[in-house]
């Protein structure tokens, strides 16, 4: 998948680590070789503000001066586990009717990483959704920053209303 040659190519890799306060981290590429940037602008520009370590990824490369980056962030697949083999207060959800659950686009209140949670509205209601931190890293996500667009899918816990869910705003959008 990967040509030297080139100035730029696309590649698949993990995300070694990423700090959003230092606004960068490192991708590790699936078929080995050196590290490669990927910025926070290149990650924004993707609809995200973090992604959580050993994240699969997809990027554009292009080769600098400085090295390999990420240009492009092309896909961050979601996780195939269920929230309820994470968290007891999914345990009596099917996860099939947590997935066929509608996106829906929202903004963060607050989320707390040292908390582990956090809480975000959803467009056009005033309800607090909570956001567990163990949903958001089986969504990829490591953080959320207050304010952030995201899409979450809802449901009706046993303490309120709960992310299932975290997703791209966009995802929203083209379901809207």
């Amino acid at each position: 998948m990967q040509d030297l040659q080139t100035d730029e190519y696309e590649m698949v890799g993990h995300v070694k680590w990423f700090d959003p306060g230092k606004g960068f981290g490192f991708i590790v590429a699936q078929d080995g070789g050196p590290d490669i940037l990927l910025h926070a602008n290149v990650l924004r520009n993707f609809g995200q503000s973090s992604v959580a370590d050993g994240t699969e990824i997809e990027v554009r490369v292009i080769r600098t001066d400085r090295g390999l980056q990420a240009s492009e962030v092309l896909h961050i697949p979601q996780s195939e586990r269920s929230p309820a083999s994470a968290l007891a207060d999914f345990a009596d959800f099917d996860p099939a009717a947590v997935a066929s659950a509608p996106a829906e686009p929202a903004r963060v209140k607050w989320f707390d990483k040292v908390k582990g949670f956090g809480f975000a509205n959803v467009f056009g209601s005033d309800a607090d959704v909570f956001v567990h931190i163990e949903v958001l890293r089986l969504s990829g996500l490591a953080d959320l920053l207050p304010g952030e667009a995201i899409a979450v899918r809802v449901i009706d816990g046993k303490r309120g209303l709960m992310a299932a869910e975290v997703l791209p705003w966009e995802i929203a959008l083209s379901q809207g």
